[in-house]
């Protein structure tokens, strides 16, 4: 494995790179999501009592204690439940502005690298077809067949590790960015639902 790596050339280097960075970032999104939604069923769960009985304080509580996108946003709300309904809907809507890039954290990295790990394979491929050309140009009809074999080798090499890394990438960021976006519909639901029982017309 190692001499196969070698042979793909220098470009195997930040190939390589950009797939440990990608596999940190997948490893660390899929546990954020995952703890972020069992901590915010926790919370809505612990709201529904406490918004029924008035107690703020322990909502306060609950919020903390989740420290999610959502409680930071529930507790915006109940920060400011004495404005004037309009003004609270707007802090809200301000403080769910803040907390969306926490839960877009890394997926712009994640997606540069789904497509520099392709562009790198590609340059590797051009590279080792040069060298591949450069020594059938220099040695006669086949040149050397060792240094032949070794441009070829680079040039298919890169080419998969770059595929490699970029695949998993793509379909990873695709799947957090869908991940992204249903967390942010589902924070907007069971905010109203906290807004309604705050103005009053839910009990």
């Amino acid at each position: 494995m190692f001499q196969t790596l070698k042979s793909g050339g220098p470009l195997m280097f930040p190939i390589i790179v950009c797939g440990i960075i990608a596999t940190f970032i997948i490893i660390e999104r899929c546990i954020y999501f995952f703890n972020i939604n069992k901590r915010d069923q926790k919370l809505m769960s612990d709201l529904d009592g406490s918004l029924a009985a008035g107690n703020f304080e322990a909502c306060a509580v609950a919020c903390a204690q989740a420290d999610t996108p959502l409680s930071q946003v529930v507790k915006k709300a109940m920060d400011c439940r004495r404005y004037e309904e309009l003004d609270l809907r707007e802090a809200v809507e301000a403080e769910m502005d803040f907390v969306i890039p926490s839960l877009e954290h890394l997926l712009t990295p994640l997606g540069t690298i789904a497509n520099i790990a392709t562009l790198l394979g590609l340059l590797g491929t051009v590279t080792g077809n040069i060298k591949a050309f450069g020594v059938l140009g220099s040695g006669g009809s086949m040149g050397d067949p060792a240094l032949l074999a070794g441009a070829i080798a680079e040039a298919l090499v890169t080419t998969v590790a770059g595929l490699c890394v970029s695949i998993p990438s793509v379909i990873f960021h695709n799947y957090f960015v869908s991940r992204v976006n249903r967390r942010v519909v589902e924070m907007e639901a069971r905010v109203t639902s906290v807004l309604l029982r705050l103005t009053g017309r839910v009990r």
